[in-house]
C-alpha cells in the first residue's frame, strides 16, 4: 500500500493494525498526522494517542494496552515506533516469541475504536537490507494493510520543493531549487525544513539564490561538491584548489566528492561520444537512458565537455580511478590525494 492509497483508506474504513516500513519520513509524518486528525475529535487528541517503544517495552504490552478500555478516550491511535526490535534474531522461531502469538490474537479480534500502528524506518528495500526487511515482513505477517515509505525520486523531490515553495509564497531561482534538491539527497522532509528557513530567511521579499542555499542549507558541504565540479569543468584551477580547501577543512568524507566528479566525467565523455551540442541535447539524451538529468546539471556536463577534449576527458575518468584507489588506501593523505587530482584535471 502507498502511502497515498492509506490516506484514502483512512477517509472510509481505517484498518484496526498498520505496518508502516521504509525510510522516507515526509510522507510519514503526513499519514500520521491525518490518521491522528481524521480519526480521532479534537477533544480525544491529547488523551486518545499513545506511544511505544519497542526498544524499551515488548510487543505484548503493547497490545496489551491496546485491548485496555481507556477512561479519558473512547478512540485510541497507539503508535508504536522500532518495530523492528520485536524480530527474533539469529536461529529463533517466530512461533516461540511471545509477542508473535500476542499479535496474531490481536490481529484476528482487535480492539474496538483503536488503531495500531507498528513502525519501522530503519530498513531501505534494496542492497543489504532487503532481507532484513524480508524479515521484518515475515514477523509481521498476520498485518494485512503494509503501508511503504520509499524515498523520493530526484522528479518526486523536485516537484514537492517547487509545491513547498509555492505553498509558502516563496520565490526561488530553478538553479537555486535544483541545487537545493541534490545538496540535501532528495530528502523530502529535509526540503520542507529548509524551505521553511529560507521562507523566513528572505522575509518574502526577494527570490532565493543559490548563495542563499549553500549559507542556509545544513549540507553546505555537499553543495560546496557541486561548486568544485563546476569550477574543474571550467578548468579553473585557483577556484577549484580554494573550494577543495573549504571542503577539507569542513571534514568531507573525500570518496563522496570523487563519485559525483567520476559521474560529471563519465556524463561528459557519453556526450562527447554522442556529439552531443548543448544542455538541452545533453539533458535528452540521458533522460532517454533514464537517467535523471536537471537543465543545472546538464549544463555543468556541457561546460566539462567545451572545456575538455576526449582524450583529456579519457584521462579525467582515469585519474578519478587513482584517486578514488588511492583514498581507499590504508593510511591516505586524502588531502594530498585531492590535490594532485585538482592539478591533473586542470593542466
Amino acid at each position: 500500500m502507498t502511502p497515498q492509497q492509506f490516506l484514502g483508506q483512512i477517509k472510509t474504513k481505517p484498518g484496526a493494525v498498520y505496518l508502516f516500513v521504509g525510510p522516507e519520513m515526509y510522507r510519514r509524518r503526513v499519514c500520521r498526522r491525518m490518521l491522528i486528525e481524521r480519526f480521532l475529535p479534537a477533544e480525544m487528541r491529547e488523551d486518545g494517542v499513545s506511544r511505544h517503544d519497542l526498544e524499551e517495552t515488548t510487543l505484548r504490552d503493547v497490545l496489551d494496552d491496546a485491548s485496555s478500555f481507556s477512561l479519558f478516550a473512547s478512540k485510541r491511535v497507539i503508535w508504536v515506533s522500532g518495530a523492528e526490535a520485536a524480530v527474533p534474531r539469529g536461529t529463533a522461531k517466530d512461533e516461540d516469541n511471545p509477542g508473535h502469538a500476542a499479535l496474531a490474537a490481536y490481529a484476528r479480534n482487535p480492539a474496538a475504536d483503536t488503531i495500531v500502528v507498528l513502525d519501522s524506518w530503519r530498513f531501505t528495500f534494496d542492497n543489504e537490507d532487503k532481507s532484513k526487511l524480508d524479515r521484518l515482513r515475515k514477523f509481521y505477517a498476520v498485518i494485512p494493510d503494509v503501508v511503504e515509505f520509499a524515498p523520493y525520486t530526484a522528479e518526486e523531490a523536485r516537484k514537492l520543493a517547487g509545491d513547498l515553495a509555492a505553498r509558502s509564497g516563496l520565490e526561488i531561482h530553478p538553479a537555486a531549487l535544483e541545487t537545493l534538491v541534490e545538496s540535501l539527497g532528495n530528502d523530502a522532509a529535509r526540503l520542507a525544513s529548509e524551505i521553511e528557513k529560507l521562507s523566513l530567511f528572505t522575509g518574502g521579499k526577494r527570490a532565493v539564490t543559490e548563495e542563499d542555499v549553500l549559507r542556509m542549507a545544513p549540507d553546505a558541504r555537499s553543495t560546496t561538491i557541486f561548486a568544485l565540479v563546476n569550477a574543474l569543468s571550467q578548468g579553473n584551477r585557483a577556484v577549484s584548489l580554494d573550494l577543495l580547501e573549504t571542503l577539507v577543512r569542513e571534514g568531507e568524507y573525500l570518496p563522496l566528492a570523487i563519485t559525483f566528479l567520476a559521474a560529471q566525467f563519465r556524463f561528459a565523455l557519453a556526450a562527447k561520444e554522442e556529439g552531443l551540442r548543448s544542455a538541452q541535447q545533453v539533458q535528452g539524451h540521458f533522460s532517454k537512458l533514464g537517467v535523471a538529468m536537471w537543465p543545472s546539471r546538464a549544463q555543468q556536463v556541457m561546460q566539462t565537455v567545451n572545456t575538455f577534449t576526449r582524450q583529456k576527458l579519457e584521462q579525467a575518468v582515469v585519474e578519478l580511478y587513482r584517486a578514488d584507489k588511492a583514498l581507499r588506501d590504508r593510511s591516505p593523505d586524502d588531502r594530498i590525494v585531492m590535490e594532485r587530482l585538482v592539478l591533473a584535471l586542470t593542466k
